[in-house]
């Protein structure tokens, strides 16, 4: 059978023979789409430049450099995150994505701010986790005038000038969360919710939306002023250790922000009956969290599924680019797992 020629491929991919001449020499632009259309005709006809061909095509891939701004590197599940965001982009299909992961220890506004205009000016577009600030407005307001759009990412930001949001409903999450614990607890009791900070989003939302379920389909119930974390284990075992001895009918507890190993091991060092009236929901699914679910300590966990939230980011920073200064809002809401002892 005779190899397949140059005029093979134009015949069978619609084009001349000086566009295949352009693709295989590198002598000039060819348009993405048209090279695209050669490179499957000569897997079609199994062409013998077609590795010449991939390479040609990989080369015209637009660049950009991507910056990504996570918290507290000691976190778990910002690490698990950071890995998930830089294996995306280095599999994206239609762009070469260098990204650029970097962490924030202090979570002070200035902190923040400071590091996001130290990235903002090696990126075409930022994502980052953060409370809610004005400082942090207005620093997007400066990245926004360099032409560098900002997306929230986990937890949404009121800044006006950033250029979208990608994560969970979190009205619905906490609704969610409301509902199982409501509906795996018979007769009345007390529940506890845990909050990082008041300012990120994601929380205080999640928190409202819990207290909205109760008031609204379990009245019998009483939701207990929000417990301040500050997003620290020990804290976190701290105060519910406290709950435990004044509340002698505590009977659910949603952790929203960090500290979920704090609380766990607050609950081990109870007696086997107190610990099976307990039932806990978190948003953490972190070794941790995973030993909980194992243990049948946590009920459920409400969580991003990694892999597709990166992806929608990193699609998500992509069409800011492509927007430039226009000032529509973009908005990828994704679904959120729920996790149990049963499917862990």
């Amino acid at each position: 059978m005779r190899r397949p020629t140059i005029a093979d491929l134009a015949q069978a991919s619609g084009v001349s023979i000086a566009t295949i001449n352009r693709l295989l020499h590198g002598t000039a632009q060819v348009r993405q789409d048209t090279a695209e259309r050669v490179r499957k005709a000569a897997e079609e006809i199994q062409f013998y430049g077609l590795g010449t061909l991939l390479d040609r095509e990989k080369n015209a891939l637009p660049r950009y450099r991507l910056g990504f701004l996570l918290q507290q590197s000691n976190r778990e599940i910002y690490r698990l995150f950071a890995t998930s965001i830089a294996d995306t982009a280095r599999h994206w299909h239609d762009a070469h994505i260098h990204a650029n992961v970097d962490f924030v220890d202090d979570l002070s506004p200035q902190s923040i701010s400071d590091a996001m205009l130290r990235i903002g000016i090696q990126v075409d577009a930022l994502a980052v986790v953060c409370a809610d600030h004005p400082q942090i407005s207005q620093t997007i307001n400066t990245l926004r005038e360099r032409g560098v759009p900002v997306i929230a990412f986990i937890t949404d930001l009121s800044a006006p000038n950033k250029a979208g949001y990608v994560g969970t409903d979190n009205w619905k999450l906490g609704r969610t969360a409301a509902y199982l614990i409501a509906n795996m607890v018979s007769g009345s009791g007390k529940i506890a919710t845990f909050i990082g900070n008041h300012r990120y989003q994601c929380q205080d939302i999640s928190d409202a939306s819990f207290r909205s379920y109760i008031r609204e389909h379990a009245s019998h119930m009483t939701v207990l002023d929000a417990c301040l974390t500050h997003e620290e284990a020990n804290a976190a075992h701290d105060i519910v250790d406290e709950l435990l001895s004044t509340e002698p009918d505590l009977v659910g507890l949603y952790v929203i922000g960090g500290g979920i190993s704090g609380v766990l091991r607050a609950i081990r060092e109870l007696p086997d009956e107190r610990r099976a009236k307990i039932r806990i929901v978190c948003r953490d699914v972190g070794t941790e969290a995973r030993k909980g679910l194992n243990e049948g300590l946590i009920a459920a966990a409400l969580c991003h599924p990694r892999d597709r939230t990166s992806h929608e980011l990193i699609d998500a920073m992509l069409e800011a680019i492509g927007q430039g200064q226009q000032s529509s809002i973009i908005q990828r809401v994704v679904p959120f797992e729920i996790i149990t002892p049963e499917n862990v």
